[in-house]
């Protein structure tokens, strides 16, 4: 996909363009929701390398949406559909004012976390701990489906500390699909709320993705997304016969490239190489200079761009180094690229 293309886009409203795009759930593979990475500038640059998969913004909080800056929290660059959005609380008439809010803005998809075992979520009541009240999942689940032009899905754990037995997670599972709940996305981990950090948590519980499967093969009228531990196209590739669909998220941020790959895998268009990005890109961060903001903002999430290429670390070092400076410019990103022009 070339900046050419993504910005010849049709200048509709945001919810035209959401109209406009195509099915959101055609394509298998989708990016996960990743707090202080996935930024409209790491969305764009993700769309780039996969013209298809779904993306995901950082979790938002109920609050943010209803008590703050709307467009900073929500607003978006058309062509970053498929997009879903990733909402964060558990009153489920909050979560319903979030939904009709965000109708404004197009979004493809509305998702629930009931994932996340930091401490700031767990004092929010929401996140992991949700999923010790399936019931509760249900109502917010029905309010935000009532209120959402877009499809409502959840992401969540195979269960929490010692909730972890497949009766638990079929229980969830079947309570929340009662709420007209379709698509539920599965960090195949457990959480611990208490002992362990976020980061732990994406770590230390060990992976179960024959939970699943299972899970697809219990209740085959509910589609089933597999999320925890994907490490490379390949090992991605693998699992599509038995799932739904794979996301990935760190794999995506640190090796961006593996998206280019799936698409590639998937008989959609790439990008001809990663200097084709880095020079769309320049163009996306001139913009985004020019409106105010600052190249550090865009560079940040384009570090793993060269990740196992001749001169990735010349690459990574030379922005790390010079992307905060208040005079650098979208000709770091040309002047530093290892591939010639």
């Amino acid at each position: 996909m070339t900046a050419e293309a993504i910005h010849s886009a049709p200048a509709t409203s945001m919810a035209g363009a959401a109209e406009q795009a195509a099915d959101i759930h055609a394509c298998p593979i989708s990016v996960a929701p990743m707090m202080d990475w996935t930024d409209r500038h790491c969305r764009f640059f993700h769309r780039l390398l996969h013209p298809k998969a779904v993306l995901y913004t950082e979790m938002v909080t109920t609050g943010a949406i209803i008590h703050g800056d709307q467009n900073r929290f929500l607003a978006f660059d058309p062509a970053e559909h498929p997009l879903a959005l990733q909402l964060g609380g558990s009153d489920p008439e909050e979560l319903a004012r979030a939904c009709d809010i965000a109708n404004a803005y197009g979004y493809d998809e509305i998702n629930l976390n009931v994932g996340c075992p930091s401490d700031r979520v767990q004092k929010g009541r929401f996140g992991a701990c949700l999923m010790k009240e399936p019931a509760l999942v249900a109502e917010c689940m029905r309010a935000m489906a009532e209120a959402s032009q877009a499809p409502v899905t959840v992401k969540t754990r195979i269960g929490v500390d010692d909730l972890d037995s497949e009766a638990f997670l079929h229980e969830f599972i079947d309570t929340v699909a009662q709420a007209g709940v379709e698509r539920f996305i599965i960090h195949a981990r457990k959480a611990w709320l208490s002992g362990l950090s976020p980061k732990e948590n994406r770590e230390v519980p060990p992976l179960d993705y024959p939970r699943v499967v299972a899970l697809r093969q219990r209740f085959p009228g509910l589609k089933f997304i597999l999320n925890g531990g994907l490490t490379d196209a390949s090992d991605s590739l693998a699992w599509l016969d038995r799932v739904d669909g794979i996301m990935l998220g760190r794999a995506a941020y640190q090796n961006p490239w593996t998206l280019a790959e799936l698409a590639d895998a998937d008989g959609v268009d790439r990008p001809a190489s990663r200097r084709a990005v880095v020079v769309a890109m320049a163009d996306y961060a001139d913009r985004h200079i020019a409106a105010g903001g600052q190249l550090k903002h865009v560079a940040r999430h384009m570090l793993g761009l060269f990740h196992g290429q001749p001169g990735a670390r010349s690459w990574r070092q030379r922005l790390s180094q010079e992307m905060h400076l208040s005079s650098a410019g979208p000709e770091l990103l040309l002047g530093a690229c290892p591939e010639p022009a």
